[in-house]
């Protein structure tokens, strides 16, 4: 007994190192990145021969870095709040439907998730073509919203889920309309998984680029589409800067997103 206990510390900590070595294998890409991104020379070359902050001072002079950067955050909070809106009525309907056919419907909501991108994105270019929607705010929105609507629906699902439903029903036995009990009583109970579900829908378009190229115009682009536009032309620095404040803002809605998650099943 006590050589199988050993045999198991042992392979643990082998599994310890594999993990290591990948997660590092993993970020080693990210920090080479944000290493070029301070580095001195016109091109991107590793190592650095020197530090400097030029080439994010760059971005923040040129109009066209800008431009981008602000037409990525309005899609993404326009995303994020219809992907909300509608994945919260989609959870309701999931969790708390008692109707035929909704598990069939869970699976359709999902799609999108195991869909191809690329398959998307050629599927929505053409039928954009028609109505007119290619390199429109509003054509950005609706497509990336579909993209995102499978991770609200999941993360309100669990969130309305793990909620006991008698509270609710208590509060309208106290004279509450049911409305009025799901927005005072069901909602605030709910609201880590509602930031946790916008954050996750914000990611999705923030970080897409696939739908993006194809939905993109000239005077309508998002910052990875203006990013992959660069890595085009050349390799310059500001390239590395823009990618490591994309990278970064991921991050840290990715780890408040998991915290609020932690905290919601605490």
């Amino acid at each position: 007994m006590l050589l199988t206990y050993a045999r198991l510390g042992s392979w643990r900590w082998v599994l310890l190192g594999l993990t290591l070595l990948v997660t590092l294998y993993l970020l080693l890409p990210i920090v080479f990145i944000v290493a070029l991104s301070f580095g001195s020379s016109q091109w991107m070359i590793f190592p650095p021969p020197g530090w400097t902050l030029r080439w994010y001072e760059a971005l923040a002079e040129d109009p066209r870095w800008l431009e981008t950067a602000l037409t990525s955050l309005e899609v993404g909070v326009l995303v994020a709040a219809l992907s909300v809106a509608l994945g919260l009525a989609a959870a309701f309907a999931l969790v708390r439907g008692r109707f035929r056919g909704r598990q069939v419907l869970r699976l359709v909501f999902l799609t999108p998730m195991v869909l191809p991108v690329v398959i998307f994105a050629v599927a929505v270019y053409g039928f954009y073509l028609r109505l007119g929607l290619n390199g429109t705010l509003l054509g950005f929105v609706l497509a990336h919203t579909v993209l995102a609507f499978p991770f609200a629906v999941l993360t309100i699902s669990n969130a309305l889920a793990q909620f006991d439903p008698s509270i609710e029903d208590a509060a309208i036995l106290c004279g509450a309309s049911p409305l009025a009990a799901k927005w005072r009583v069901t909602l605030p109970n709910i609201r880590l998984g509602l930031i946790s579900a916008a954050i996750f829908s914000f990611l999705i378009s923030w970080d897409e680029v696939v739908v993006a190229i194809f939905m993109g115009s000239p005077t309508l682009q998002t910052l990875p589409v203006h990013i992959w536009g660069m890595l085009r032309q050349d390799l310059s620095p500001a390239v590395a800067a823009a990618s490591s404040i994309l990278v970064g803002i991921t991050l840290v809605l990715m780890l408040v997103a998991a915290l609020l998650t932690r905290k919601s099943k605490a």
